[in-house]
């Protein structure tokens, strides 16, 4: 049987704690999609295209390490049906803090009550990853600040082009 996770989020811009869920989720499943949201009453600072483009460039040295499938697909509506659309049985969910987990908490009770076939699985952010958070990222980048800590050398060069302000 074929372990099927499912990721989620708006990616914009893809950060290093994202990655790191990406390659910890990655070693417990056989395949693991990662569904970027896609909100029509939001603007985001990345095309969905863009961020397509973004997540496949960093996911592809996991995918060598770990010898997992990771595939990125766009949805719109809920997580937990692009979870089921794409054969997931797990939705993977990344904790930063207990603030994190309170909500999670409530969505997964939600998601479960909607599709109690798909487990959700946590996975802890590393401690040098835990304080990142990709509207933080953005913030900083369009004030000007450097962002290099929070993102890979390829996501900086994206921000750094979309910014208003040059870092």
């Amino acid at each position: 049987m074929t372990r099927i996770g499912f990721y989620s989020g708006s990616f914009d811009p893809v950060t290093l704690g994202h990655t790191d869920v990406i390659r910890r989720a990655a070693t417990l499943l056989d395949r693991l999609v990662i569904g970027i949201g896609i909100n029509p009453g939001k603007v985001p600072m990345f095309a969905a295209d863009e961020r397509v483009a973004m997540l496949e460039d960093e996911v592809r040295s996991i995918t060598r390490a770990t010898k997992t499938e990771i595939a990125v697909v766009t949805f719109s509506g809920l997580a937990v049906e692009a979870a089921r659309a794409n054969g997931a049985k797990v939705i993977v969910r990344g904790l930063r803090d207990g603030t994190d987990f309170d909500y999670e908490m409530q969505m997964a009770g939600m998601n479960g009550e909607m599709a109690p076939d798909i487990q959700t699985v946590y996975v802890a952010a590393s401690p040098a990853v835990r304080h990142i958070a990709a509207n933080l990222v953005r913030a900083i980048a369009n004030m000007g600040g450097d962002p290099s800590p929070f993102v890979s050398e390829a996501v900086l060069k994206r921000l750094k082009a979309k910014s208003p302000k040059k870092a």
